[in-house]
């Protein structure tokens, strides 16, 4: 597991358990000596040594210098102020703020129960051989080397394909006319497989021959496309050896998968989503009037996609002096998927 992501997902679970009562049975949870203590609240030094094992990925503290091992202790005891005052405050109770505290601990918890699980379950060769085949055999059999020209309106990409039947170059019209980045490229896509795009894009693709062209517009969420397949060559699946490791994920993701399915047999589960209350009609939703005055009934127009959630701005506790993690790219090319 990312030592990082240990880090923030331990210090919210830290968070969750200061919330509730102080007991014996937490108490005694983690008996190592105290490295500091906030407001009668001991930072144990088993906890100093996971935090500094996370943000320093996987040194001891005895690694570290004075001021090093300093900065850490001061961003965990200036970590458990705020904290500590966030709860003062109610804001753990508030908003969002409870909802990402347990799902911190759902996390946490997931993750250990399928480690616990997996431990003595690991794959066997025979199970990787199967996935492996299994793989191999949903594996798309070609690859796609191939062009196109992105245009804004379907008028404009008829006026590029009459320009293409008439002679002029393909590489030509797509570093003059095309909006996508791989203009700069005379449109080349390079080699691909077609489940890598857009399914529109691909589907007209797979119609081609090579050298040919799209002899209409094909539209896509990102504009009109005027697309060439350039060649095509048959795909060489990887070395059993060279995939042993994604392998290995897969199967103890079905494993697992498989853990949780008999988990949710054996329970008692009651589902309500989508529901109608009782005397209401189906396709018919409450919701709340104003204060005082009964709820509204309102004709559902299917279901609301619920905006992702945002994640928190900071960690509780920032880690001491190391590098920043590089900021991800969204890929370049506005066609694939």
């Amino acid at each position: 597991m990312n030592h990082v992501r240990i880090l923030l997902l331990a210090l919210a679970a830290a968070a969750l358990s200061a919330c509730q009562p102080k007991t014996a049975a937490t108490a005694s949870a983690d008996t190592s000596p105290p490295v500091a203590s906030v407001d009668g609240y001991p930072i144990s030094r088993d906890f100093y040594e996971f935090y500094i094992k996370g943000v320093t990925g996987g040194k001891a503290s005895a690694d570290l210098n004075a001021q090093q091992r300093a900065a850490a202790l001061d961003n965990l005891i200036r970590g458990r102020l705020v904290e500590e005052q966030a709860v003062k405050e109610g804001l753990d109770k508030s908003g969002d703020t409870q909802y990402y505290l347990v799902l911190a601990r759902l996390n946490v918890l997931e993750q250990a129960t399928q480690e616990h699980y997996l431990k003595e379950r690991k794959p066997t060769e025979q199970e990787l051989r199967a996935e492996y085949e299994t793989q191999i055999a949903s594996m798309p059999k070609t690859e796609y080397h191939a062009r196109h020209i992105l245009v804004a309106t379907e008028p404009y990409a008829q006026k590029v394909i009459e320009r293409l039947d008439k002679g002029e170059k393909f590489e030509v019209l797509a570093k003059n006319d095309s909006m996508d980045s791989s203009k700069a490229n005379g449109g080349d896509l390079g080699w691909f497989m077609p489940n890598r795009m857009v399914p529109e894009f691909s589907a007209a693709l797979i119609g081609l021959k090579p050298g040919e062209y799209t002899h209409k517009p094909v539209q896509t969420q990102y504009g009109w496309h005027v697309i060439q397949l350039v060649e095509t060559r048959e795909v060489s699946p990887p070395p059993f050896d060279q995939v042993h490791q994604k392998l290995e994920q897969m199967v103890q993701a079905k494993k697992f998968r498989l853990y949780t399915d008999e988990l949710m047999h054996n329970a008692k589960i009651e589902r309500f989503l989508d529901q109608p209350a009782k005397g209401q009609a189906p396709g018919e939703v409450s919701t709340p009037g104003a204060a005082g005055s009964p709820g509204a009934s309102v004709a559902a127009a299917g279901p609301a996609t619920p905006a992702a959630a945002a994640a928190p701005s900071s960690a509780p506790a920032a880690a001491p002096p190391p590098a920043s993690a590089p900021a991800s790219s969204a890929p370049t090319t506005p066609t694939r998927n």
